[in-house]
């Protein structure tokens, strides 16, 4: 069964028709090219696929496509700024070192918007629970904690 789906993406005014089967993370790679979201294990369990849904972080591997109808949609791609500015999280990460191989990046940046849009000074034990769904297997973490509590000082 096919369902069009209307919503907002980065911004902007979508829509799709997507098979009842399809899941979120394959709409926006196929649907909209969109190759921030990786598809780390495809159960919802490294967060390399973490997009926001009307401000949540959550996994698009195990999230229903048809779920987003009416809802918006935030993408790593859709926290660039006019000229492409980096959003102070992105840029964080840069110049903390926050980024090793990046193929968990664009989760793990997600994960730390949607928290740092509800508490702008984590303690440290906050930005663990706030990423504890993302999985990195290059830095031990102690830079990206460290780029998340740099954002939070960096947002307006």
């Amino acid at each position: 069964m096919k369902k069009l789906i209307r919503f907002t993406l980065n911004g902007h005014k979508v829509s799709a028709e997507v098979e009842s089967h399809k899941m979120l993370l394959e709409v926006l790679r196929e649907e909209f090219e969109l190759t921030g979201p990786k598809e780390g294990c495809g159960q919802g369990e490294c967060g390399a696929c973490t997009v926001l849904v009307d401000g949540y972080n959550i996994d698009s591997c195990i999230y229903p496509a048809f779920e987003v109808d009416g809802k918006e949609v935030v993408t790593v791609e859709g926290l660039l700024g006019e000229g492409n500015k980096l959003h102070p999280v992105q840029k964080a990460f840069v110049e903390s070192g926050g980024i090793q191989c990046g193929f968990c990046t664009p989760g793990m940046i997600m994960s730390a918007v949607a928290l740092l849009a509800r508490n702008k000074e984590p303690s440290e034990e906050e930005i663990k629970r706030g990423i504890s769904g993302n999985l990195c297997r290059c830095t031990g973490y102690i830079q990206i904690i460290e780029s998340i509590k740099k954002a939070g000082e960096m947002m307006p």
